[in-house]
């Protein structure tokens, strides 16, 4: 399967437009931002959890990465309220669901396979730092290696963003909305730009909050060169 796989393209997806698709777990429905591949995929996805729902035990032979959107993400490893940013990285393991229910926005099979370095962070405790070089941007750092820096950042009524992104970029509306290159993104409205591309976006009348990663899509067809080995 392939959605959004032309990763040389500047890619916009409002995926509150999307249907909801069921998964292989009862429960679990996901609406899909690009995919390459069957149930083993590189894929970038927003899913549901329904109250109660929980998928089975498994390994994550090439890492997960999400960001809670609403709800409680629980695990054995506690229970991750809205604003929470999770790691697992390749060869890890979990059971996931979640009682309350849950949205997450989930990246799998992007990483590095020799990366093993957990992050669990709740970023509702964590204050935003005023970025050095944009006005009316402040920044929360969530990862950064040699290969891709992760970040929330929140944008004051009418901030710029002007931003060349050599290796790539993603970018999720968390709240808020804002303009990029002439589209309109709301709320969890995804834009992926390529390699050699660039971010030129307004935020709107009440600001926003965004997910962004830049640098990793360097490495892309090696990722989808992975999941078609696995």
């Amino acid at each position: 399967m392939k959605i959004n796989a032309e990763f040389d393209r500047r890619i916009v997806v409002h995926s509150a437009d999307l249907d909801w698709l069921e998964s292989p777990m009862a429960g679990v429905e996901r609406r899909t931002l690009d995919r390459v591949g069957g149930e083993v995929a590189r894929a970038t996805s927003i899913v549901r959890y329904a109250p109660g729902s929980h998928f089975s035990p498994h390994v994550h032979t090439g890492g997960e990465e999400f960001v809670v959107l609403e709800g409680v993400f629980q695990d054995e490893h506690g229970d991750f309220p809205a604003g929470s940013y999770i790691r697992n990285p390749p060869q890890s393991s979990h059971t996931p669901g979640s009682e309350p229910g849950c949205v997450i926005f989930v990246k799998l099979w992007q990483f590095n396979p020799e990366d093993r370095t957990h992050v669990r962070l709740r970023t509702d405790h964590m204050p935003a730092v005023p970025h050095r070089g944009l006005p009316g941007v402040s920044v929360i750092p969530l990862y950064q290696d040699p290969l891709e820096t992760v970040s929330i950042q929140d944008w004051e009524p009418g901030a710029e963003l002007d931003l060349d992104v050599p290796g790539g970029a993603e970018l999720l509306v968390l709240n808020g909305s804002l303009t990029e290159q002439g589209d309109p993104l709301g709320q969890f409205s995804w834009l992926r730009v390529p390699t050699g591309g660039r971010i030129q976006a307004k935020a709107g009348g009440e600001g926003a909050r965004v997910w962004l990663k830049t640098g990793h899509l360097v490495d892309v067809d090696k990722q989808v060169e992975r999941v078609s080995k696995a």
